[in-house]
């Protein structure tokens, strides 16, 4: 009985897991929707307006420098500090203070 409540509770948390992860892909893509509407906008308005200064630039990068974030962040695409760096991290402090329990008895 026991081994299928646990099962059970694996099935549901890996359930909340992908809802939450799909919950952030969907996000991004709002994101990614709304970032180039504006940035259209922008460019109309710029060229129309102001075409001797091209300013709009300077939104779309520091804008598409937040979206190109959110995308790694919603993909799982992290390679600098990802998660194989944590879990190398964690078995690392875990030995460490192993070897030091060890050291003291």
């Amino acid at each position: 009985m026991e081994l299928i409540m646990e099962q059970h509770t694996n099935d549901y948390e890996k359930y909340k897991k992908a809802q939450k992860q799909v919950r952030e892909i969907k996000g991004f893509y709002t994101h990614l929707f709304i970032y180039i509407i504006v940035m259209i906008g922008l460019v109309y308005i710029n060229l129309r307006f102001s075409p001797q200064y091209l300013w709009f630039i300077w939104s779309m990068s520091g804008w598409g420098i937040g979206v190109i974030f959110h995308g790694m962040k919603a993909f799982n695409y992290t390679p600098f500090l990802g998660k194989k760096w944590e879990e190398q991290k964690i078995k690392e402090f875990m030995e460490e203070e192993a070897n030091n329990k060890k050291k003291y008895e």
